[in-house]
């Protein structure tokens, strides 16, 4: 054959592989779901939940014990927060603790008896604040708004006892370095704006971990040998097994990661600061490197529920070790090195950066070459992972063949 005739040949069993995977795909309903069903429902219920970005009018307790009026002017502001409301005024602090296991509450607000006497003579009084730390969004919303109620009162004091004339003497009183408090790139405080962009990212490998593998598993179940690869003529590559596949999960992905990068935020009002460009020479190298590590991983995979064990635990720890929900200065060294191994590491990364905090490719350059390592590791890990199995297959087939041929051999006459 002549070199022109061997490339097409190649070209034509790449994509009668791709073919058969495409419908594959859309035949198994387990696969359909994990590859095509969850990532088009999961962020849209993951994001309708955090829409609200932010905690409001989060239920407290009352522990009054002082009964003056500083305390129940404290109490009033802390009912018109918008963070926080009143919902119970309690007797003791017993009390308001068996109301907040009970859920009634999140926080208690504790004033001691001396609280006014103690104003009263010019010493330093205190306030307890009590918060229920199971829900850091509530006790974010009732600490900051303690500790803004308490800054107010102060500076009223203090302009009490100041015997200023002017308003710009009370605010050089109160306020003798002032500033101004801008959050960057998050302007909300929300927490959708925080999180969902990593979750995007996330869902990406975790849905394509969970589709492959189940589509390994079901080759393996489907196949009377128990071989991953079907035994058929167009299979006799694998080069083209591994692009024929990895362009099936390709021509898929680019539509997910269409809906769910550019789409989703766009529904739900989320920060998007990357350009379209920006974002597809971004996206190429991750989903190519999910691509294959998924393909390396699904070798594994004997039977359709393994992927189940293998993916599902796996998700918070890979959110974790991303550096979004916990600061990468803070991630040990060790755990560093082992979240190196997922593209969803470099990929979060780098897509938070463009995306929440405006960076160019060029600023993310080392996210980005990470990607492209990653590709090309995994690539070469599939490569050999499916020719090892290829390998297998066919030793296999010569023995049972082997064995079949002495069976049928009719033996010599004496």
């Amino acid at each position: 054959m002549t070199t022109m005739n061997k490339f097409f040949n190649i070209l034509r069993d790449t994509c009668y592989i791709c073919l058969q995977e495409l419908k594959n795909v859309f035949r198994d309903q387990g696969v359909l779901i994990f590859l095509v069903v969850v990532p088009l429902a999961y962020p849209l219920l993951y994001s309708w939940i955090y829409n609200n970005e932010v905690a409001r009018e989060v239920p407290v307790a009352i522990v009054d014990l002082s009964h003056s009026h500083t305390s129940r002017e404290f109490t009033r502001m802390i009912d018109a927060s918008p963070d926080t409301r009143v919902a119970l005024r309690c007797n003791s602090l017993d009390e308001a603790r068996q109301r907040i296991g009970r859920g009634d509450a999140y926080g208690v607000v504790y004033f001691p008896e001396d609280f006014q006497t103690k104003l009263n003579r010019m010493e330093q009084t205190h306030v307890g604040v009590y918060c229920d730390m199971s829900i850091m969004l509530a006790y974010k919303a009732i600490f900051q708004t303690c500790v803004a109620i308490q800054g107010e009162l102060n500076s009223r004091i203090q302009v009490k006892l100041s015997g200023n004339y002017t308003e710009r003497e009370n605010e050089i009183t109160t306020r003798p370095l002032d500033f101004q408090e801008v959050p960057i790139f998050n302007n909300t405080a929300g927490y959708g704006n925080f999180i969902i962009p990593g979750v995007l990212m996330l869902i990406i490998q975790q849905t394509l971990l969970l589709g492959v593998g189940m589509a390994a598993g079901t080759a393996r179940e489907k196949n009377n040998y128990g071989f991953l690869v079907p035994i058929h003529r167009r299979y006799r590559g694998v080069m083209r097994i591994v692009w024929g596949k990895a362009m099936a999960y390709l021509m898929i992905y680019v539509v997910m990661a269409a809906y769910l990068l550019c789409a989703v935020p766009y529904f739900f009002n989320f920060i998007s600061l990357i350009t379209l460009s920006q974002l597809a020479l971004f996206s190429l190298p991750y989903l190519l490197s999910c691509i294959f590590f998924s393909m390396t991983l699904s070798v594994m995979m004997r039977y359709r529920e393994n992927v189940m064990l293998l993916v599902v635990f796996s998700s918070v720890m890979l959110l974790f070790m991303s550096g979004v929900s916990w600061p990468q200065s803070n991630i040990p060294a060790f755990w560093q090195g082992v979240s190196w191994l997922f593209p969803s590491t470099f990929g979060i990364r780098g897509f938070v950066r463009m995306n929440s905090m405006g960076a160019t490719l060029t600023d993310v350059s080392t996210e980005y070459r990470a990607l492209w390592i990653q590709t090309v590791v995994y690539f070469v890990l599939a490569h050999e992972v499916y020719r090892f199995n290829i390998a297998k297959a066919r030793h296999a087939i010569h023995h049972r063949l082997l064995r079949l041929r002495s069976k049928t051999v009719p033996s010599s006459e004496g």
